[in-house]
């Protein structure tokens, strides 16, 4: 489900100066309660551009002449915009939001949407999250105010429309209540269509709502009632996600749209090789790959995948990528696609195999990549060793393509290659307090013993604290390897060494089973 963060700080510019005055870095004499303003020349004369809460308590405007603001304010100070330096510090901010998920992208000139779908899970929750982001800015020493929605139209009208001195939630599908009160003005519209709706006497958003809309699409185009739309989810509104210079990432706009698998396969090959050209220069190979889909009704698809080791293979890219393509609903077309390397790691180059007719040797990582990305990284893992005095604790999962661990498992003490989690219980004919069984009951079947071999006794661990160690501190347990009938081999043990009933009652557990 898409949730779309709107970070909205309305005084940016003159909170943005009063920072930099308080790193020696803008004008002396900036006083923190001075009201600040800055200002643009105009024909020759200077409006305000922008204001903090301070002159916007007293009056003041943006659009107003310096010389009104003046009057109003005598101790008003004003500063020389920059609005590009401005757009650079919003797209440094826009890349410090990263953190909160990787889908940010800037909204000039006074706001950030951060597409938090998927992410909050990271922080605790939706709400844990907006009171994290808006903590950290608020502590910068910026005035925000923050909302939260299904669209970016939404969650951008109540940021700036409902005042709060905390992040504002709108429920998942309530945007149409959430707009209704809101003024027109919440809808993005250029300023001639706001004034000629409020001639026509719309004042608010409801208002539009049971409007026909063939009068007013003739009369203030088409424009109305997108924007109406995409604030209310009826229609999709695409963000660009800005990422940092060094991310490699290699886009293809097209001259028509584009709708078959066929037609998909052919630009990812092209993508893949100008991405490739770029890790080879930057000496670095993808982890992961991200590819939107770009569709002609503004709405974005992505399709992600991963590598078990660092690659630069564009066909190995193009081959993963491709078995992705059923899952994009091109809609009425795409018109744009962008491959992005949102995670790279250092990938030295390797010196290419001359000899003539040499084989290739097998490519492990291919093969990897291949069944993870079909079936998901969790159902491709390698058993490793860990400590642990238990078997079900001497074992754990590590990455297919992960390092061997320097641990390893004793070669006299023979282990089944699956155990059963948890171990189940038989019923056993056997001896005590160390003769092997004779014979056991698994479910509904019996198996009789031809061979055994041990006892191979383990003690528990009482340094964990807990669980059933914890609670029995001298619990043994005792394990048999036994061949039955048949040739098949098992893993049984006898909870208890057989003679003190302190180390346990004596029951019995089948574990595993060898090949």
């Amino acid at each position: 489900m898409r949730r779309v963060v709107s970070l909205y700080l309305p005084s940016w510019s003159t909170d943005r100066l009063r920072r930099k005055s308080g790193a020696g870095q803008a004008e002396a004499g900036l006083a923190p309660d001075t009201p600040l303003a800055t200002a643009l020349p105009d024909h020759g004369r200077k409006v305000v551009a922008a204001i903090d809460a301070a002159a916007r308590a007293a009056g003041i405007r943006p659009g107003m002449t310096v010389t009104k603001a003046r009057s109003l304010v005598p101790e008003l100070a004003v500063i020389d915009a920059d609005p590009a330096a401005d757009l650079v510090a919003l797209h440094r901010l826009a890349l410090w939001a990263g953190r909160y998920s990787p889908f940010v992208a800037p909204d000039p000139p006074d706001g950030v949407w951060i597409d938090i779908g998927g992410c909050e899970a990271l922080f605790g929750g939706e709400r844990p999250l907006l009171k994290d982001l808006h903590r950290r800015i608020a502590r910068a020493g910026f005035a925000v105010q923050i909302a939260a929605a299904d669209t970016p139209g939404c969650a951008h009208a109540v940021a700036r429309h409902v005042p709060a001195g905390r992040p504002v939630s709108i429920l998942s599908g309530d945007q149409r209540k959430a707009m209704a009160l809101l003024p027109i003005a919440a809808l993005r519209l250029d300023p001639g269509t706001i004034d000629g709706l409020r001639k026509l006497g719309f004042e608010r958003v409801e208002q539009l709502l049971g409007t026909p809309r063939g009068p007013l699409a003739r009369r203030f185009g088409r424009t109305l009632h997108q924007r109406l739309d995409q604030a209310l989810g009826h229609a999709g509104e695409a963000l660009e996600p800005v990422y940092p210079p060094r991310v490699p990432r290699a886009r293809r706009s097209l001259l028509e749209p584009i709708v078959t698998p066929e037609a998909f396969a052919q630009v990812i090959g092209d993508l893949a090789g100008d991405l490739a050209d770029q890790l080879v220069a930057l000496g670095r190979g993808a982890r992961r790959l991200d590819c939107y889909f770009h569709r002609v009704d503004g709405r974005t698809q992505a399709v992600r995948v991963g590598t078990a080791a660092p690659s630069r293979d564009p066909a190995h890219f193009a081959k993963l990528l491709v078995a992705r393509i059923d899952q994009v609903e091109p809609g009425l077309g795409i018109e744009a696609m962008t491959l992005v390397a949102p995670l790279v790691e250092p990938l030295a180059a390797a010196q290419a195999d001359l000899a003539a007719g040499a084989e290739r040797k097998a490519d492990l990582g291919a093969l990897v990549d291949a069944l993870a990305n079909r079936f998901g990284q969790a159902s491709l893992y390698r058993a490793q060793p860990r400590a642990g005095g238990m078997p079900e604790r001497s074992v754990g999962q590590a990455a297919a393509m992960e390092a061997a661990s320097s641990r390893r498992w004793a070669d006299d003490l023979p282990r089944p290659g699956r155990l059963l989690d948890p171990p189940q219980p038989i019923q056993v004919t056997a001896m005590l307090p160390d003769h092997p069984p004779a014979m056991f009951l698994w479910g509904r079947k019996r198996y009789r013993v031809v061979q055994a071999d041990g006892p191979e006794r383990l003690h528990g661990e009482s340094w964990r604290g807990q669980g059933h160690e914890a609670r029995q501190p001298f619990a043994v347990r005792d394990y048999f390897q036994v061949e039955v009938e048949g040739g098949g081999r098992y893993w049984l043990f006898r909870q208890g060494d057989g003679e003190h009933g302190a180390t346990d009652p004596m029951t019995w557990f089948i574990h595993g089973a060898f090949a």
